[in-house]
């Protein structure tokens, strides 16, 4: 007999997301197989934050279908599957209370509660402080939210989102404000985490090709809500592909398995370029001052 396809952790089809006039997402295709880890790329405006809520049960498609673990949108409760999803966004840091412990962050996960009021068991105790080991945070979880640094927030924040076991683990822009070293000590703790056997498959989503360790094994490029290309990442990642989604050309360079672009930005005409309603209103003198 032939063996049955396995089904896929995540699959998207065809799903666009329009607000009046605006096409936030235009026939979006994309399949995610258990035990791959995804990077998701593209600029400003691509469509990215559109994508997140799309997934998250936060923003409605105007067309398409979203099946999460074989269930579809629209015909599950999306709010039970959303538990299956973990999400660490730098959104959620200003609605933690500043007097709240690493731990007590932590455990609030399981209940998917901010400001944690819940009846806290030995059990749930236990095991945060097995998720804050798992992501270097052991030394401060008795720490109040305030005094944590921002990597070591982001550290909590992936506690916090494991605590719940979730199947899908998504990262949006984890490294926003996190210093160079910070950054790369985040890096090696995800990297870790793909691949723990057991583990959630991990999306990244950022703008910064750099920040895409060995780890993940597939990439998508979005650029106007549309995909510029989804697939393995070696055929993903190129000059290409990069350059399409950026509106650009881009030179790729590779070390260690890290990426790095360089960008060929257009000249633009004369020192300075304003728009027309600006340059109207802005006189730029002949000569500097003496």
């Amino acid at each position: 007999m032939p063996t049955r396809p396995s089904q896929p952790l995540l699959e998207i089809r065809g799903l666009t997301v329009a607000r009046g006039r605006s096409v936030l997402l235009d026939a979006v295709d994309w399949r995610v197989e258990r035990g791959e880890h995804w990077a998701v790329l593209g600029p400003n405006g691509c469509g990215k934050t559109s994508l997140l809520k799309a997934l998250t049960g936060y923003l409605s498609p105007s067309a398409g279908a979203i099946s999460l673990l074989g269930r579809r949108y629209g015909g599950a409760d999306w709010r039970e599957l959303r538990r299956q999803i973990g999400f660490v966004t730098s959104a959620l840091q200003a609605s933690i209370p500043p007097a709240e412990r690493a731990r007590e962050t932590v455990i609030s996960g399981k209940y998917a509660q901010l400001d944690l009021w819940a009846r806290v068991t030995r059990a749930d105790r236990v095991a945060a402080g097995r998720w804050l080991r798992l992501a270097g945070g052991a030394a401060w979880a008795d720490r109040p939210w305030l005094y944590l640094s921002q990597g070591e927030r982001q550290r909590v924040l992936i506690a916090r989102a494991l605590m719940a076991r979730p199947r899908l683990l998504i990262l949006d822009e984890p490294c926003a404000g996190l210093d160079p070293v910070a950054r790369e000590e985040f890096l090696a703790m995800v990297t870790a985490l793909a691949g723990r056997r057991g583990g959630p498959t991990i999306v990244l989503v950022t703008h910064h090709a750099e920040e895409i360790t060995p780890a993940f094994t597939h990439a998508l490029l979005l650029r106007t809500g549309r995909v510029v290309a989804a697939g393995p990442r070696r055929a993903v990642l190129t000059a290409r592909r990069l350059g399409e989604a950026f509106g650009v050309p881009v030179r790729v360079t590779s070390k260690g398995g890290r990426l790095g672009l360089a960008l060929r930005l257009r000249r633009r005409a004369g020192p300075l370029s304003l728009p027309p309603q600006l340059a109207r209103r802005v006189t730029v003198p002949r000569h500097p001052p003496g």
